[in-house]
């Protein structure tokens, strides 16, 4: 019966497009009752999508997807605590807040990537609070590692605020090397959607100009 009921999901989800990027196979169907949205994995962030990585492993389409209930304090620089770039002077599926102090203000994709090199010590990197930060964080859809921070396994691992700025394609086939990368078109080096840790040239991965994301083996 188990591998019956495998097939027949199998064959349910090959008939259903991806809202995201409207090819088939979207084996992911948005949890809120009445809504028939469904999307592939890699195409949750370009779809603004959120799946929960605890409990029922709960997933939603942009539409149905948790908010966080709070706001973020307004500041004269608005930076991401993480990596210091610009975010928005709001919550929103890309910049998330820490619920504790209101004050860390961060990309999704940064918040992610702290999440998978700090593991069991993954707290707000401002107020250090962790116990209403994590959960507020597994709500939104950050995947959590329960493993110990990468950096006491890898002493050569690198800060957490520097940005992978390298293709890590198998095989690179930029000639200015992997380190090279353009603004636009197939030397474009996009990052991980998932850990924000690894990179790659489009055209290493045979990627289009319209991908807007990319994950990368690991993830």
């Amino acid at each position: 019966f188990f591998v019956r009921d495998i097939r027949r999901v199998i064959q349910e989800a090959a008939k259903k497009h991806c809202f995201a990027c409207s090819k088939m196979g979207a084996t992911i169907t948005c949890w809120k009752t009445g809504c028939d949205r469904s999307f592939h994995l890699p195409c949750a962030p370009q779809g603004e999508c959120v799946t929960q990585f605890f409990g029922l492993y709960r997933s939603f389409c942009w539409e149905h997807s948790p908010r966080q209930s709070v706001q973020a304090r307004p500041r004269q620089n608005n930076t991401c605590s993480i990596c210091l770039d610009t975010v928005e002077d709001k919550t929103s599926y890309k910049t998330m807040v820490c619920p504790a102090c209101q004050d860390a203000h961060f990309h999704r994709h940064c918040i992610q990537r702290l999440a998978l090199h700090a593991g069991i010590c993954f707290h707000c990197p401002c107020c250090q609070n962790q116990e209403p930060f994590l959960m507020e964080m597994l709500t939104m859809g950050i995947r959590i590692s329960k493993r110990p921070p990468s950096w006491e396994s890898d002493p050569e691992v690198g800060t957490l605020d520097q940005r992978p700025s390298r293709c890590d394609a198998s095989t690179c086939l930029c000639p200015g090397g992997r380190r090279h990368t353009e603004e636009e078109g197939p030397w474009e080096l996009l990052l991980c959607s998932s850990c924000a840790a690894e990179g790659t040239h489009r055209h290493c991965s045979s990627l289009e100009n319209s991908t807007s994301s990319w994950e990368c083996k690991g993830c």
